[in-house]
Parts: C-alpha cells; structure tokens; sequence
C-alpha cells in the first residue's frame, strides 16, 4: 500500500509595524507554573529605580524548551561565525547567574 507522506503546512507570518520595531529589553523575569512558563522583558536604566514590563510571553513548558533549544542552536550558529560571547561573571547586578558558578549574593 502507497501512503503518501502529508505535505508540509506553510505558515504565513505577518509582521505589524510597530511589532518591527522591536523592544529593547536588557532583563528577562522568568516564572512559571505547572502549566505555563511567564516571560516579562523589561529594560533597567542606570540611576532609575523602576523598571517598566515592556512584553509579557505566556508559554506552554514544551513551547519554552523548544524556545531554549532554538536559542542555543542561534547562539551556537553565531558564536561559530563572529567568536565566542563573553560573559563577564558579575557584571550585571540583575542578570542571570551561570548554575556552576555559586551565586555572589545569598
């Protein structure tokens, strides 16, 4: 019997204005629940004591896996081509800390 492999859906993204111009953002929030991963990009501005949520994504836990494993596959692509991104440890008060590496604050 000859089954025919389904073909493959092309996906029509359409891409707004003012979502082209894009949000700077300097400092990802991450949280989440059984159900859903929470994603708040904000921006943190030397001598302002306030940071404003710029864009809020709610995720379901595959989609943020499949979210981290494209990251990695872009940074890996990139890092091939321009050279490794340094990170220097301890630089950013409000960063994200290396798991390896013991937290600076406790």
């Amino acid at each position: 019997m000859n089954q025919k492999e389904p073909a493959p859906q092309q996906l029509n993204i359409e891409l707004g204005e003012k979502e082209a111009e894009g949000i700077y953002s300097n400092l990802a929030i991450i949280s989440h629940s059984p159900a859903e991963f929470i994603i708040d990009f904000t921006r943190v501005v030397p001598g302002v004591p306030k940071a404003k949520v710029h864009a809020r994504i709610i995720t379901t836990p595959q989609h943020a896996k499949m979210l981290m494993l494209a990251l990695k596959d872009n940074i890996d692509k990139f890092e091939s081509k321009f050279g490794e991104i340094s990170i220097e440890h301890g630089s950013n008060p409000f960063g994200f800390m290396n798991p390896e590496k013991p937290s600076p604050i406790n």
